[in-house]
């Protein structure tokens, strides 16, 4: 294709993770064309005609059909994790580019599938662990890389919400074998983010457990993982949280950090927020996390928190069609991440049962 040319794309799904973390960012890049939106709920449908007239609204077959038939550069899966195998390798070996929501898949067996699909098609393939790019992450990363801690020796992350359960909804209905739970939604990017800060890491404690019952999968979950570095990561994943802890408490030899609260790229795009609008990505003062000893040697000193980037992602993504760039994310690292999730699972197979 013509590095002048859109990269014409294609979303299936229009739910949370399409409406909200996909969809803005393709309309506000010119660098992309997003033609098609697969969904067969008849409100998202209608949602999706609203909020981007022009696109064509199809079945996930008819989508698919269209990226075999040569007209599609890209395809983006916000779909349920154990329909990515199938739809991303037909994607892949139709020669479209593809996008994989995370989870990325149930099993490390699907994620060599789909890595040897696009190694054989010769074809971009990227998994969206956007919390690489939300602001407070951003900010962590810069603080361990600068040394303003010391020497890292653990680091804390917690990913906790308190709701109804999701019954209604296929994160709530799916087994952990489709990719279903508490630790696949919200423990890939913890997980994730851990495995990108301090490297690769043995999983040593897994602690799963379905609070609310008549659900499929986990609904809490605790993991502690070694690194070969040397850090310890101590990583809380909760829908059943009425009280947060800290997002990231990362202490060092010297120095610690720590800062409440979750990014606020969410919520921004949830409210119709969408990037290039006034404020997107930015962290109130009153929100910056804390540096410093609570002994008084070191003052504890508001830290400004980065600026979230998920547009970035999507630069990479079109620099890495139009360029052949490295992707934004390896989905060899991505790769890692279902590993460590699938011996949690393991581990846990016979105590996964409400309280």
């Amino acid at each position: 294709m013509s590095n002048d040319a859109p990269i014409r794309t294609g979303l299936i799904g229009f739910g949370l993770a399409g409406r909200v973390f996909h969809a803005p960012f393709l309309a506000t890049n010119p660098a992309f064309a997003l033609t098609a939106i697969a969904t067969s709920d008849s409100d998202r449908a209608a949602q999706a005609r609203a909020e981007h007239p022009g696109t064509e609204i199809m079945s996930t077959d008819a989508l698919l059909e269209r990226a075999a038939a040569g007209d599609l550069d890209l395809v983006i899966l916000a779909s349920p994790p154990h329909t990515h195998r199938e739809q991303a390798v037909t994607a892949l070996e139709a020669g479209a580019a593809v996008v994989i929501d995370k989870p990325f898949v149930p099993t490390v067996a699907d994620a060599e599938a789909i890595i040897a699909a696009a190694e054989s098609a010769q074809r971009p393939l990227t998994v969206f662990q956007n919390r690489r790019w939300d602001g407070d992450f951003r900010t962590v990363a810069r603080l361990v890389e600068s040394g303003a801690l010391g020497t890292v020796h653990r680091f804390e992350s917690t990913f906790e919400r308190f709701g109804a359960p999701k019954r209604d909804q296929w994160q709530g209905q799916i087994t952990a074998a489709q990719g279903g739970g508490i630790l696949f939604d919200l423990g890939s990017h913890l997980i994730d983010q851990a495995l990108t800060l301090f490297g690769p890491a043995t999983l040593e404690v897994a602690e799963l457990r379905a609070v609310r019952e008549g659900l499929g999968s986990e609904d809490d979950a605790f993991v502690s993982l070694r690194h070969d570095s040397g850090v310890r990561s101590h990583l809380t994943m909760s829908r059943v949280a009425a009280q947060s802890g800290p997002r990231f408490r990362v202490l060092g030899d010297e120095s610690g950090y720590s800062v409440y609260g979750l990014d606020n790229q969410e919520p921004q795009l949830k409210l119709g927020r969408w990037p290039g609008s006034e404020g997107y990505g930015e962290t109130p003062k009153a929100e910056w996390g804390l540096l410093g000893v609570d002994n008084g040697e070191q003052p504890l000193t508001p830290v400004p928190t980065e600026q979230g980037g998920y547009p970035d992602f999507y630069a990479q993504v079109a620099a890495s069609i139009r360029d052949g760039v490295r992707v934004p994310v390896d989905a060899r690292h991505a790769l890692e991440t279902v590993r460590i999730i699938e011996q949690a699972h393991a581990l846990n197979s016979h105590t996964l049962t409400s309280h």
